[in-house]
């Protein structure tokens, strides 16, 4: 069983309320996901639960943005 964490993921090109939205909705369309948290800010994400990274990176990755690594 994974244990469950935060993981904070910093992401580019997000601007606006919308871009915020998108985000949270990609994410939380993962499996393990158990919350997400946006902030534009910052220019990152606050993941809880226990997603693969590789399915978070192709959820932000199709919504439009890109992972700063």
């Amino acid at each position: 069983m994974k244990r469950l964490s935060k993981t904070v993921i910093k992401i580019e090109g997000m601007s606006c309320n919308h871009c915020k939205m998108a985000v949270e909705k990609a994410l939380k369309g993962i499996s393990g996901v158990t919350d997400v948290k946006v902030d534009l800010d910052k220019k990152e994400a606050v993941v809880s639960g226990s997603p693969e990274k590789a399915a978070m990176v192709k959820a932000i990755d199709e919504a439009g943005f890109k992972i700063v690594v």
